[in-house]
């Protein structure tokens, strides 16, 4: 049987990574609908080359963790290191979860609703990539 929590978490970073890349395909207005804020937009309305390379990494970076969750669900061969990223990659997806406090003075554009459904959704993620690592880790410990 599959591990149901890595596969959402592999649909949620495939979906994530995707939506990075319409914010290059359509620019300032989804950056701003998304929440990257009004500097980023700005930028990618001037055709600075930042916010694009910036959402490049982050598309890319969701997109290696959606594979390695598709691993550790059995889809695809197991990847090296395996357990130890999607354990990494829970503690990225929780930490941005509940440290929003700290980060929203950052980026004070930001609307607190924008702040609320993002770690909403982050912590959602980092849970179901936790609770399908510890599923991989007890399956992997039976053998």
């Amino acid at each position: 049987m599959k591990n149901r929590y890595l596969l959402f978490a592999a649909y949620s970073s495939f979906l994530a990574a995707v939506l990075h890349l319409g914010c290059i395909i359509f620019g300032a207005p989804w950056y701003r609908f998304f929440g990257a804020g009004e500097h980023m937009a700005s930028m990618a309305e001037a055709g600075k080359f930042e916010p694009t390379l910036t959402t490049l990494l982050i598309a890319t970076a969701l997109s290696t963790w959606g594979l390695f969750a598709l691993s550790g669900a059995g889809v695809i061969r197991q990847l090296p290191f395996l357990r130890t990223v999607i354990f990494l990659v829970a503690m990225v997806f929780i930490g941005r979860g509940i440290a929003f406090p700290f980060i929203m003075p950052l980026f004070p554009e930001n609307t607190l609703t924008f702040w609320l459904v993002s770690s909403f959704i982050c912590l959602t993620i980092g849970l179901c990539y936790a609770l399908g690592g510890w599923q991989l880790y007890k399956q992997q410990s039976d053998l």
